[in-house]
């Protein structure tokens, strides 16, 4: 009976964050790549004015660290539809992620470089933009199935439902009566 109260008090026109639903695969991908794509060239613009005051190794760690936690926030909000703002410990995730996908485009980078030793700019451009992608996509995954998924079953971990513990049965012997 209170749910019903409850649904009567809210107006249409503004549902409750909780009872809308989380976007779909294709349209948080889609919103994925606006918002990361959109902070990641507003960060490229960024480092050159920051390094202005410091040196572009710091100015660029700094930007790289406020971006992230930006990108974090809109993928909470907007991009995944939680609803409500990331914790540390989904910042944290998506930290790890961002860092994981930084390594998988500098490890690209290497064996390009390795396999041949001065390959031309289209080729430099061509490896890192498909790592980069790939980095990207895996990252994406990460983020829905992983550090966004609340509320949703992921595919990856079946959840089991929790059984009640079987009470014990107590008999005059077990307590210790004696008759």
């Amino acid at each position: 009976m209170e749910s019903k109260t409850a649904d009567r008090t809210q107006s249409p026109s503004s549902p409750s964050l909780s009872s809308q639903a989380a976007p779909g695969p294709l349209a948080s991908f889609v919103r994925f790549v606006v918002c990361g794509g959109g902070i990641g060239v507003l960060s490229s613009f960024a480092v050159p004015l920051v390094a202005m005051t410091m040196p572009w190794a710091v100015a660029n760690a700094v930007i790289t660290v406020a971006s992230t936690l930006l990108c974090t926030e809109l993928h909470a909000l907007f991009t995944f539809g939680t609803g409500r703002r990331p914790g540390w410990r989904r910042h944290f995730q998506s930290s790890g992620s961002a860092a994981a996908a930084y390594a998988v485009t500098c490890a690209a980078m290497f064996l390009l470089h390795v396999i041949q030793s001065a390959p031309s700019m289209l080729t430099e451009q061509a490896v890192y933009l498909t790592a980069s992608g790939l980095a990207g996509i895996g990252r994406f995954l990460v983020l829905r199935l992983f550090v966004f998924a609340s509320g949703r079953k992921s595919p990856l971990r079946p959840r089991r439902p929790v059984l009640p513990l079987p009470r014990p049965v107590l008999t005059q012997a077990a307590v210790g009566v004696t008759v």
